[in-house]
């Protein structure tokens, strides 16, 4: 029963359509950081967009019984990676200031279900090794993009624990990799969509 609801038609539209909004909504929230961002960075820094974006790319693929591996390895890699971090980072926002406003709580919400989502599709996906490695490659150098030349999120409450959130988000990127791999290279089980 649960494979046929991800696998049906309606759903995922449904789902796409989620991401697509969700996409856009976080593109427009990055919007003040992206406009004092250097050009070359640009494409780095609006992080949760962007793995949100590769999903909805997986899934307008889905749509068609296609898949794209490497967009999928991006997907399940970044989703679960920046669901969490931002998930964390907005307790650690309570935590520090003693307020959440809706906005955080609603990013709790959204971001723990990127987390959650691009895992559920793991037995879809036709990912190989190479398009891990590729992902790695991708979500590592981010980090360094992010915490080496300054273009991470900002969280104004949180700017006195740069040195420490840079450090749990290369373990949470290293974690993410190793559980993708483990999702879609060690579980040879795939399904057809």
């Amino acid at each position: 029963m649960f494979h046929y609801i991800l696998r049906d038609k309606l759903f995922l539209l449904l789902l796409f359509l989620i991401n697509l909004f969700g996409t856009i909504y976080g593109y427009i929230w990055y919007e003040s950081q992206l406009a004092t961002t250097p050009d070359i960075f640009l494409i780095f820094v609006p992080d949760s967009p962007t793995a949100s974006l590769f999903f909805t790319i997986v899934i307008f693929f889905f749509l068609f019984k296609k898949n794209v591996p490497y967009i999928e390895a991006l997907a399940i890699i970044t989703l679960f990676k920046y669901g969490v971090w931002a998930v964390v980072m907005n307790l650690l926002t309570l935590i520090e200031t003693g307020f959440l406003g809706w906005q955080g709580y609603m990013l709790i919400a959204s971001h723990g279900a990127m987390a959650i989502q691009g895992l559920l599709y793991a037995p879809y996906y036709r990912i190989k090794l190479r398009h891990i490695v590729f992902a790695a490659i991708w979500t590592l150098h981010n980090d360094v993009i992010d915490y080496v030349f300054g273009m991470m999120p900002v969280y104004s409450s949180l700017d006195k624990y740069m040195n420490e959130i840079g450090y749990f988000t290369f373990w949470l990127s290293i974690l993410s990799i190793f559980i993708a791999y483990l999702l879609t290279i060690q579980n040879k089980n795939k399904l057809s969509l």
